[in-house]
């Protein structure tokens, strides 16, 4: 007869692999929106190159994997019905935002769903709010600071190039788009595959295989597959969210863009800060954006995109909530 914990178990690591997988179609948006809309890369051939370097990325380092697993809730108030049930609230909220085609955060979304589950399980006082609050915080920062690194960025490489002609000027920049693209998917893998890594390390330390919280190298893989099978699925009804209906991008923009956001994001994987993808890539829009003309924005669509920013924590929070107090008289805790 199978252990009930090890069916747990199963189920919290297929969960947190199939939200690898989601967050890689419904981010994919994040590496390549700007270079299609440009029309520097087609939609298949900017998929694969997404896929590939989000893979290559997610196996660099595991410093975000630490801070989700180790910063939001103390181990000893971690089931394995806890952690299934955080998951299943950011699937949940994801597969919601995707349907609609707003770019909405994965990052979030997972932290919104252990934080709703851990409060189902044992209450509030058993979050660490230090660590919270140091998560939420880099969460809130970082789409201002890419918004300013995309105005910044994007007034520099005017002021350079004010005397080109727009014509050789975009075709230049339509080449060095594909390296900012390729720059940006592999930021992207830094950051977003590792929330799964620490979600499924937090259920093998739960279960007692591991002594200490350490990502195992199989660990590291699949995550890092689930997330370049997602990307490779795609994710246009985000890509047309940010990439056509947000703001009108030339490649020279999209250069800026996609440069500005992967430091952004590689800077704050570097020092173990979960920060959102997809509030970093779409601040950095904005900041091109209001570089060229406020009304260069299409506000009306950054009104949807900030709505889905505020519901995501509450919402994929709440849903986790529900899920544990469902499933827990069915499965245990």
């Amino acid at each position: 007869m199978l252990d009930p914990a090890m069916i747990m178990l199963c189920l919290v690591i297929m969960a947190a692999l199939a939200f690898d997988y989601i967050n890689g179609f419904h981010d994919t948006a994040n590496a390549i929106a700007t270079c299609v809309s440009t029309r520097a890369l087609s939609v298949k051939g900017a998929i694969f190159m997404a896929a590939f370097l989000n893979f290559a990325g997610a196996m660099i380092s595991t410093k975000v994997a630490a801070t989700i697993g180790k910063g939001i809730v103390d181990k000893d108030n971690v089931t394995q019905m806890v952690v299934l049930a955080g998951v299943l609230g950011a699937i949940i909220w994801d597969i919601v935002t995707w349907y609609y085609g707003l770019p909405s955060s994965s990052s979030h979304a997972i932290i919104g769903g252990v934080m709703g589950a851990v409060f189902a399980h044992a209450g509030i006082n058993a979050l660490k709010w230090a660590g919270l609050k140091k998560i939420i915080l880099a969460l809130i920062i970082s789409p201002i600071i890419g918004t300013i690194f995309g105005f910044i960025f994007m007034v520099l490489v005017m002021r350079v190039f004010r005397n080109s002609s727009p014509g050789p000027l975009n075709k230049g920049f339509r080449r060095l788009q594909i390296a900012s693209a390729a720059f940006m998917a592999f930021s992207h893998g830094t950051a977003d595959a590792q929330k799964s890594m620490g979600i499924i390390t937090m259920a093998l330390l739960s279960y007692g295989i591991l002594p200490t919280f350490d990502v195992p190298t199989w660990v590291k893989i699949s995550c890092a597959v689930a997330m370049g099978l997602g990307t490779a699925a795609g994710g246009w009804r985000i890509i047309k969210t940010i990439g056509r209906d947000f703001v009108k991008l030339q490649p020279v923009h999209g250069f800026c863009v996609e440069t500005a956001a992967a430091g952004v994001i590689l800077g704050a994987s570097s020092i173990g800060m979960p920060v959102s993808t997809t509030h970093v890539i779409t601040s950095s829009i904005l900041g091109v954006g209001i570089s060229k003309r406020l009304t260069a924005v299409n506000w009306k669509v950054a009104q949807r995109i900030l709505v889905a920013w505020v519901l995501t924590i509450p919402a994929s929070a709440l849903v986790a909530y529900l899920s544990y107090q469902v499933m827990s008289p069915l499965l245990g805790k």
